[in-house]
């Protein structure tokens, strides 16, 4: 009978691996006979077809058509893109530090960083870039721009730009550009320390860590925390853990790795002693919060060391690998998801899974799986980390939009640092009301027209009844009802006045403050902060919510 058992288990051993052989020479015949296909393709167009064909083109589009298919995080990086993967990962570049924008076939300077080249060279924001190094920028895309500010650190450079109606000409070097992921921290409320993080770019938990430090050390000891993730779409992952691990203990699980290859799979754990497991946290997030903010946010959350407060994050529970190709390319990977401590996996969309217009779905609700955090709460997988404290998101008005994308504010701006030299501090300048009266002069007569939602499904209505040839009264009332928007719309100056005169506040003050400047003074106008500094100083609000 034992006999009988072994030579069975033997056969069920032996049709196991005979049926694997089997699946790998399977795929591995697929991939070749895919492989020749392609290949003969590739070459027949090459022979016969009757007009010339770029070969690099023509492979670059069938790559991306092919990863089309699968996420859009795995993607082909051919060699003149590896520098701007580098500034993702780094957030290091050669160049003059400066933003530009483009309007229409004409480029300005947006923001010289405060301290960098264009900035000490005394560039300054709308100032139009007309030449670099003799060549017109004129009919050029602000990535072609881009392409031509950067360079290796050292490389001199000589920029022509328009101010006021003069040309004037800058010449100076280029310099290794290392953009601050902590751009601003400070003290709000009482005593509550804030860290504005904006990428996990290198050092992202140092920089963290020095600035809680700093605050905690001036202030002789801090209430609260606030780390601000809100529009930061992650980065490397271990930057994510060590920041964790300032509020942890050592030796604990903040994220796993799980894909294909299971030997690949990783737990990543805090490896160092924590800086402070007492101070209360509070960390804000939005819809634009990604990937390594998601892991920060939800291992906190996950073990209620964090109260999370604002909007639904992102969903992004992927995790890429760069691997090197030949010719000096490079293709990005999704390779795994990850896993916080409670085992749950964010990731809110489906790539595997289309609809009949060949679109990802998001993860159903009914697969949503509950999981509890480390003191019982309930949290869920499959859509982001909901916040604790859900804050609604305001939207910006259509004025408000229309002035920003027409650049109403940023000219009216540029105008007001001509006039103005100095303005006070940032604690304590505003947009007064005669500020504001000269902004509305100064757009009078220009366009800033926008179209409302009620207008569109107006023109529809419209549309439809020509079509239908309904009577004339009704293309009468219709007439009416536009006029009656029309004179609604002219108010708007007056009723979005307060989140207009926001966009003007942090439009001017940038221009003597910098980026720095512009963070500080938008955080007295903003609600989510304010809640959280109230989340933090009720401790039995904080604790109940966080079950303790």
């Amino acid at each position: 009978m034992l006999k009988r058992r072994k030579i069975a288990l033997f056969l069920i051993i032996l049709l196991s691996v005979t049926k694997l052989n089997a699946q790998q020479t399977d795929n591995g015949f697929e991939l070749s006979k895919n492989l020749e296909t392609f290949s003969a393709v590739y070459k027949n167009l090459h022979l016969n077809y009757v007009d010339q064909i770029n070969p690099g083109d023509l492979v670059k589009t069938a790559i991306d058509a092919m990863l089309d298919k699968l996420d859009p995080y795995t993607i082909y990086i051919p060699e003149a893109d590896i520098e701007d993967v580098k500034l993702q990962l780094t957030g290091k570049y050669g160049g003059i530090g400066a933003m530009i924008h483009q309007r229409g076939d004409r480029i300005f300077i947006s923001e010289p960083y405060e301290g960098l080249p264009a900035d000490k060279a005394g560039l300054k924001a709308g100032d139009e870039i007309l030449e670099i190094n003799n060549q017109s920028t004129k009919g050029r895309t602000s990535s072609d721009v881009s392409e031509y500010l950067r360079g290796q650190s050292g490389s001199e450079i000589t920029i022509k730009v328009l101010r006021d109606g003069k040309e004037l000409t800058k010449t100076f070097q280029r310099k290794e550009i290392n953009l601050d992921n902590v751009p601003y921290f400070g003290l709000v409320g009482d005593r509550i320390g804030y860290i504005k993080l904006t990428e996990f770019t290198n050092n992202a938990a140092k920089n963290v860590y020095d600035a809680f430090k700093k605050m905690k050390e001036e202030s002789k000891g801090l209430n609260g925390l606030i780390i601000d993730l809100r529009g930061n779409g992650g980065g490397l992952l271990s930057e994510a853990v060590g920041i964790v691990n300032l509020f942890v203990d050592k030796g604990q699980v903040v994220v796993s790795t799980k894909g294909k290859i299971a030997e690949k799979n990783q737990i990543f754990k805090t490896n160092t002693y924590p800086y402070d497991t007492k101070i209360p946290v509070v960390v804000l997030v939005d819809n634009f919060s990604a990937s390594a903010s998601e892991i920060v946010a939800g291992s906190l959350q996950d073990l209620d060391r964090a109260v999370i407060v604002g909007q639904r994050t992102f969903g992004k529970g992927l995790v890429q690998n760069v691997i090197p190709l030949t010719y000096n390319a490079q293709m990005k990977v999704t390779v795994s998801k990850y896993y916080i401590p409670s085992g749950r996996c964010i990731q809110a969309i489906d790539y595997s899974h289309r609809d009949s217009d060949g679109k990802p779905t998001n993860v159903p609700d009914s697969l949503k799986v509950a999981f509890k955090t480390k003191g019982g709460r309930t949290v869920y997988d499959g859509f982001g980390i909901e916040p604790d404290v859900v804050i609604e998101p305001q939207y910006a008005s259509l004025i408000a939009i229309s002035l920003i994308t027409k650049f109403m504010a940023f000219d009216f701006a540029t105008l007001f640092v001509k006039e103005h030299p100095t303005i006070a501090p940032v604690e304590e300048f505003e947009i007064t009301d005669e500020i504001y009266e000269n902004f509305i002069s100064f757009i009078k007569d220009k366009d800033y027209s926008y179209t409302t939602i009620t207008e569109r499904l107006l023109n529809e209505v419209e549309e439809t009844s020509k079509k239908e040839k309904y009577s004339k009264d009704i293309a009468s009332e219709i007439e009416k009802l536009k006029d009656i928007i029309q004179k609604d719309k002219q108010n708007d100056l007056i009723k979005f006045k307060d989140e207009i005169k926001e966009i003007l506040l942090s439009e001017i003050v940038v221009r003597y403050y910098y980026q720095k400047g512009r963070i500080k003074a938008m955080l007295n106008q903003d609600d989510e902060v304010k809640k959280a500094v109230e989340v933090l100083l009720d401790k039995e609000k904080y604790n109940k919510i966080l079950g303790k």
